[in-house]
């Protein structure tokens, strides 16, 4: 995971850092740094600041440094435990420093040979390899060109990476390089920046360029060069940098996982303002190319993955589409069938990915061609390399818990089976108009039915006491309504760090009912629909052997409260689009677990929201 930014300027950048760090903090904050050079002072060291605190403490930490030329980093750590000595960005020889996101996996054998060469480790980071490696080749080349140094050294760096370089003797040269992970190059006036990701510098610059694989950019205040991986100097196509992301002010909520649990119904709205009919034209797709496809697979991983699970049920219902998803980080990893007709789906909301990256370009290496991102950045690395895209319009996403992304995805997933069903004739044609008028209808409808569900939160708040004292707890669901189950042990595990399963309710019978006692409560997602007499049967179950159940059921379930069962009824029963509706109490569960139980909500430990490493 992991944020970085550079910035070479005429001015003092430190508090530049400090806020491209701020803003990337989502992507890691097991630690954080920053090393700059005063180009103005003759000594110009490198000076350096880093705390395992959040990076308001590394404000305080600054604000006596200046510096023209800088790097910062916040970390999610891979290699060596979050701590200060871990903490990039790591310095050789009082010469190089270096700022890395990404994992360089034969460091090693690399570590090994340096130090044979006499250089000493002061941290367990792969990080450190690659600053002794330019400054051993920097050195070696009489100290001409940093540029050169990071050039010859990056053929012995074997992963992904992303990195910015600076060198003490060099105040006017800041060089970034990247393979595999996320590199952006912001321009401003009379000075230029590196960023992983655009917002960390969004109103400071006007313009931006992604690097591309293998790409080397060498940075000035007044100017800014890139080499491809052939050693050639190359021009990359400039954009308009992003606007800053809406308002991060939390107004009257605790936590931005609770601000973007209640945005869930703007965000649903936005993304479908102007959807007037369904087709190709919402994917950014043409009528001939949306015939040439009789399959779909669909990767993704974690929040994402259980989206993409609700949307098989939806796309062999609704549009009779055969459908596969696969786990990204696993599809990869094993021989599968490739079946060039066949739509590969990735689901990300940051579209960066790294593992839903690597098995897009793994099936596109196996002659898939047809390939659409669902994505709510539409500037990520996964919407530029995907034939079609959908954005969804969830905004800026803070927490780390997915929610506002989650329910967007959902939307835009039904979006696409919808269009699908129209393509095979679901939809009759004579009904077309008439069809599409109800499900449009239904559609818009969802904003308000979500209000309606948000309203539920003080039942829920009471609820969440309970599950404060648990350790365990077991989350049931019924075939569209199992991933929404699924979804819900996440939230818990991801934020009140208590140990939740999700099984469908039909296999209690095969192993978990034996977990099942009066100390474990059992969460279970109950709407009207076809297998509710199936999963009242389940509950029974649970009931005889002293379970304690709580239902979250539709009005109309006839579920009622009666000992060892508890029961939230959400206001209505939204047929194919209700686990965008029952998704929300179980987020809204969590999200009061974790409170009452004393934890850092938006930001659990051990995680990360952008996961660009494997």
């Amino acid at each position: 995971m992991c944020g970085i930014v550079g910035a070479a300027s005429h001015q003092n950048i430190v508090e530049v850092l400090v806020e491209g760090l701020r803003r990337l903090e989502y992507r890691g904050y097991d630690s954080c740094g920053f090393a700059v050079i005063n180009g103005d002072d003759a000594k110009h060291v490198i000076e350096r600041a880093r705390t395992t605190a959040r990076v308001s403490e590394l404000a305080e930490q600054g604000k006596d440094f200046k510096g023209t030329l800088g790097i910062a980093h916040t970390r999610w750590a891979t290699h060596g435990k979050p701590d200060t000595q871990n903490a990039h960005p790591h310095i050789s020889n009082e010469l190089i420093a270096v700022v890395h996101n990404g994992i360089i996996e034969n460091y090693e054998v690399l570590r090994t040979e340096l130090k044979a060469a006499g250089y000493a480790f002061e941290s367990e980071t792969d990080t450190e390899v690659i600053a002794h490696l330019i400054h051993q080749q920097y050195v070696a080349g009489g100290q001409k060109s940093i540029a050169d140094a990071v050039k010859a050294v990056l053929p012995k760096l074997h992963g992904a990476y992303a990195i910015g370089v600076i060198a003490q003797d060099n105040p006017s040269t800041l060089v970034g390089a990247r393979v595999g992970s996320p590199l952006v190059i912001a321009i401003g006036e009379q000075e230029n920046f590196l960023a992983s990701d655009a917002l960390a510098l969004a109103g400071r610059a006007h313009s931006m360029m992604y690097l591309e694989e293998g790409d080397v950019a060498i940075l000035k205040a007044d100017s800014v060069e890139v080499v491809d991986q052939s050693g050639k100097l190359v021009e990359r196509e400039h954009k308009p940098m992003p606007t800053q992301a809406d308002s991060v002010d939390l107004g009257p909520y605790q936590h931005y996982m609770q601000k973007e649990i209640f945005e869930q119904p703007r965000a649903i709205g936005d993304t479908l303002a102007n959807i007037v009919s369904f087709g190709p034209e919402l994917f950014g797709a043409n009528s001939d190319e949306w015939q040439a496809f009789d399959q779909i697979l669909i990767l993704a991983c974690g929040t994402s993955y259980y989206s993409a699970c609700v949307a098989k049920y939806w796309l062999e219902d609704i549009a009779s589409i055969p459908t596969q998803v696969e786990i990204a980080s696993e599809y990869r990893y094993r021989t599968t069938v490739p079946n060039p007709k066949a739509l590969v789906v990735v689901v990300s909301q940051s579209g960066e990915t790294a593992d839903t990256l690597a098995a897009l370009r793994h099936a596109k290496e196996l002659g898939h061609r047809y390939t659409l991102a669902i994505c709510n950045v539409a500037s990520s690395a996964m919407v530029r390399e995907t034939l079609w895209h959908f954005l969804t319009k969830a905004g800026a996403e803070i927490g780390v818990a997915s929610t506002k992304a989650f329910t967007t995805q959902l939307l835009a997933l039904y979006l696409l089976a919808v269009s699908l069903a129209k393509r095979s004739g679901k939809i009759s044609p004579e009904k077309e108009k008439e069809k599409e008028k109800e499900l449009l209808r239904e559609l818009r409808h969802l904003p308000k039915a979500l209000h309606a569900v948000l309203a539920l939160e003080p039942q829920i708040i009471a609820w969440s006491d309970l599950f404060s004292k648990c350790e365990n707890a077991l989350f049931l669901g019924r075939g569209l309504h199992y991933p929404i189950a699924l979804e819900g042990a996440l939230k818990l595990k991801e934020i009140s760090y208590i140990h939740a399963e999700a099984y469908p309710a039909g296999e209690l019978k095969h192993g978990p009912l034996a977990l099942v006692t009066d100390k474990m409560p059992v969460v279970t997602v109950a709407p009207n629909d076809v297998l509710l007499e199936k999963l009242k049967s389940n509950l029974q179950e649970v009931k005889a052997r002293g379970g304690k159940l709580y239902v979250f059921a539709d009005q109309d379930t006839e579920i009622v409260n009666s000992d060892g069962i508890n029961v939230i009824r959400l206001p209505e029963h939204y047929g194919n689009l209700s686990p965008i509706l029952h998704v929300v109490p179980l987020q809204l569960l969590a999200y009061h677990t974790a409170c009452a139980r004393g934890t850092d909500v938006d930001k659990p430990r051990n995680l990360a929201k952008s996961v660009t490493v494997e």
